[in-house]
This record gives structure tokens, C-alpha cells and sequence, in this order.
């Protein structure tokens, strides 16, 4: 039988997922809506492999250079008027890009895009801080990333559907894409501002004693005293946290590096339809949604969190050997769907080890420290496989890179567990007692 703070948390978990959730889909279609413009672009405005990469990946530079202040300011103002904020400014440029004429601007609106958007992620993550207990946290962090994983399986299909616009109003099928998913944004930032409550205690829709039965659980297993309650080089400096932005790094540059091709890739397999090529790609939201929803389940009830994060890396690592020793179409699609439930599935246990590291101010810091470094990742992910694309000719080179990649980053997890169990033997010594007295 569930307990009274079981059935408050269900209900608060409820309440907030449906409009994070749809912020948080609006924010993956709009990132994601550039992949299926990457052969139109190339045709229409001449932008090529290389270009694409780069303009692809500074979105996640000026993200990751804003992700540390748009967090503290988040902690000073309030999730409702931050979050607010960002979803109506990343909106305004999202549509602003249907104004891309040659490279510079692709670049420069590119910049302003994730300017706009910087600091999403780490305000979701902190608010779980705030309204939930370690114990319930890897649900809520499971049940949030369902919105990128619809957004892929939704939004890509909707997408393409948007890019058979072509021609209408004098307008190219990408600049209708742009306009219209970013006017949609806009309005959900008006939905944020209406119904995103703070804090348990803003929350119209919870009685005071729900309330404070939720701010009262709110509790963090964190690291050394000093780290929870502002030590900010503690905080950032900490072994284990540098080597969980090292793993996010890793996990955002295989993501983003596979994603921002996929559909091109796709194309060159054979489907020549924007929408088809929409459906198909979308099935990586399927794939993902599938490990997001499994993995914290697993996390519950047979605990292991590295050791299943450590699961994911091995996974991923042998689907992309298995992609590159592969030469049929079907199965090396195939192959990148698979690897989607592992690379994604693997978010919620890394946010839910993040979170159980810090606390209060820290913790707007620090996950936007580790946020920050993983969107470095998404930055140099899609820069290298760009270069790669271009100097060699072939989608499928870039691949050998991302082996690597996986290769470390199974060897990061590794590094993590051993950081971790010293961390927490540390934690757990006796302090000893002072010899002598000042007095």
C-alpha cells in the first residue's frame, strides 16, 4: 500500500510533467528540426558537410558557455520566470532561423539559439531537487525524458510533414518548419508562466499539508559537507563530479554526432521522402522512450546504479562495432535504433548519480557544471563527424570516431565506480577525536 508521501509525490509528479513535459518536447523538436533540414540547406543556401557540422554544434557552445550563470540566476529569480524566459527567447530565434541565408548567419543564429536555450536541462534537473526525495528522483529524471523521446518519435514525422510545405507561400519547405515549431514554442513559454509553480509551497493544486509533507522529504545523500552547503570549489572540483561531466561529455558527442546525421544518412540509403525519413528517424524516440522508462525501473528495484550506467556504455560500444562490421542498409539502421535505448536510458541513473552528490545553491551550480561540460560534447560530437564526412566522403567513416568515443566512455564508468565507493568510505570514517584542547 502506498504511504501518504507516495501518493502526494505521484500526484506532484503528475501535475508538473504536464507542462515541463511539453517545454521540454518543444525544446528537442527544435534542436532536432536542423537534422532534417541538412540536404535542403545544402541546396537552397549551400551549406556543406562541414558547415553543417559546425553551425550544428555551436548551438551547444553558447549553451554551455551560458549554462553555469542561467542556473544561478534561475536560483535568484525562480524556476517559473527562468524557465519563462527561456522557452520565449529560444521560441523567437528557433523561428528566426527560417532567415538563414549563407553560412554566417547559419552561424550566428545558431550562437543566439543556444544562448536562448542555455541552462533548460540543469533548471529541470534542479527543480527535481526541489520537490523530490533521492529516493523518487530517477523516476521523475526517467519520466522527463520521455518528452525528448516523443519529441524524436512525434516530432520528426511532424517535421518532415512540415518540410512538404515547399513552395507554399513563396517559402522553402525548412524556412515553414522553422517559423511554425518556433511560434509553438512561444506559446508554450505562455504555459510555463501560467501553471509552473516554484516550489511545492506555490503549488495552488496541493493542500498546505501536501506541501509541506514534500518539502519536508526533500533529501540528498550528497558529498562532503562543505560541497552541499557551498563550497564551490569542492563542488566542481571533486573527482567524481569531473569524471560524471567526463561521461556526459561522452554520452552528448555519440547522441548528438548520430542524431544531427541521421536523416542524411537515412537519404543516402535511399529514402527520398521528407516525411518518410521523418517516421524513420523518429523511431529513435520508440527506442529511447523504451530505455528511459526501463532503466529507472531497474535502478528501483535491484539498485546498481553505475553498474547499470556502466551496462549502457558496454552496449552502445558493441552496437556501433556491430554498425561498422555491418554493410546491410537495414540492419545498420536497425543498429542505431538499438543503440538509442541504451545511450538514452542511460540519462536518468547519470542525473539521478549527479543529483545525489549536491545540494541547495550547489546543486543549481553544479548540474549546470556537469551539464555543461556533456553539452561540450554535443558541440564536438557533430564538429568531428562533419569533418570526418567531408574529408573522407564517406557517412559512414565518421563512425570510427564514435567507437572511440564509446571506448572511453565505458572506461570513464569504470573510473566513476571506483571514485565513488572512496567517496562514500570517506563519508562513512569515523571522524577522530582531538587530542588536547586549546584552552
Amino acid at each position: 500500500m502506498a504511504t501518504r508521501y507516495e501518493q502526494v509525490a505521484k500526484k506532484a509528479m503528475t501535475r508538473l510533467l504536464s507542462i515541463i513535459g511539453i517545454t521540454y518536447f518543444m525544446s528537442y523538436v527544435d534542436r532536432a528540426n536542423l537534422a532534417l533540414a541538412k540536404t535542403a540547406l545544402a541546396a537552397d543556401v549551400g551549406i556543406g558537410a562541414a558547415a553543417y557540422g559546425l553551425g550544428a554544434g555551436l548551438f551547444f557552445l553558447s549553451y554551455a558557455l551560458l549554462e553555469i550563470p542561467s542556473n544561478l540566476a534561475l536560483h535568484r529569480v525562480g524556476p517559473r520566470v527562468w524557465i519563462t524566459r527561456i522557452t520565449v527567447t529560444w521560441g523567437a530565434v528557433s523561428a528566426a532561423m527560417m532567415f538563414v541565408q549563407n553560412e554566417t548567419s547559419f552561424y550566428l543564429l545558431r550562437l543566439l539559439l543556444g544562448a536562448a536555450e542555455a541552462g533548460l536541462v540543469p533548471a529541470l534537473m534542479y527543480m527535481v531537487t526541489l520537490w523530490f526525495s533521492q529516493k523518487h528522483r530517477v523516476t521523475m529524471v526517467g519520466l522527463i525524458y520521455t518528452a525528448p523521446c516523443i519529441g524524436a518519435l512525434v516530432g520528426s514525422p511532424l517535421s518532415g510533414a512540415l518540410m512538404e510545405l515547399d513552395g507554399a507561400g513563396g517559402l522553402h519547405g525548412w524556412q515553414w518548419m522553422f517559423l511554425i515549431e518556433g511560434a509553438v514554442t512561444i506559446l508554450v513559454g505562455g504555459l510555463v508562466w501560467r501553471f509552473l509553480p516554484n516550489r511545492p509551497a506555490d503549488a495552488r493544486w496541493l493542500t498546505a499539508e501536501e506541501a509541506a509533507l514534500l518539502t519536508e522529504r526533500v533529501e540528498v545523500r550528497a558529498a562532503p559537507a562543505g560541497a552541499r552547503s557551498g563550497n564551490f570549489r569542492l563542488a566542481f572540483g571533486r573527482p567524481v563530479v569531473l569524471v560524471l561531466g567526463a561521461i556526459f561529455f561522452v554520452n552528448q558527442a555519440i547522441q548528438a554526432g548520430v542524431a544531427f546525421n541521421f536523416p542524411s544518412l537515412l537519404q543516402a540509403l535511399g529514402l527520398d521522402s521528407a516525411f518518410l525519413v521523418g517516421v524513420v528517424a523518429g523511431g529513435v524516440g520508440l527506442t529511447g522512450l523504451a530505455g528511459v522508462l526501463l532503466f529507472p525501473w531497474l535502478k528501483r528495484r535491484y539498485g546498481h546504479e553505475v553498474l547499470l550506467i556502466g551496462i549502457c556504455a558496454g552496449a552502445v560500444l558493441v552496437l556501433m562495432i556491430g554498425f561498422l562490421a555491418s554493410t546491410d542498409a537495414v540492419w545498420r539502421v536497425s543498429l542505431i535504433l538499438v543503440s538509442s535505448f541504451f545511450s538514452l536510458g542511460t540519462l536518468p541513473l547519470f542525473w539521478s548519480a549527479a543529483m545525489s552528490r549536491m545540494a541547495g545553491v550547489v546543486a543549481a551550480a553544479g548540474l549546470a557544471f556537469v551539464n555543461t561540460v556533456g553539452v561540450a560534447g554535443s558541440f564536438v560530437g557533430p564538429l568531428v563527424y562533419g569533418r570526418i564526412e567531408e574529408a573522407t566522403g564517406s557517412l559512414f567513416a565518421p563512425y570510427y570516431a564514435i567507437v572511440a568515443a564509446a571506448c572511453a566512455g565505458l572506461a570513464l564508468v569504470g573510473l566513476l565506480a571506483a571514485l565513488m565507493r572512496r567517496e562514500q568510505a570517506a563519508e562513512t570514517r569515523p571522524v577522530p577525536e582531538t587530542v588536547g584542547s586549546l584552552a
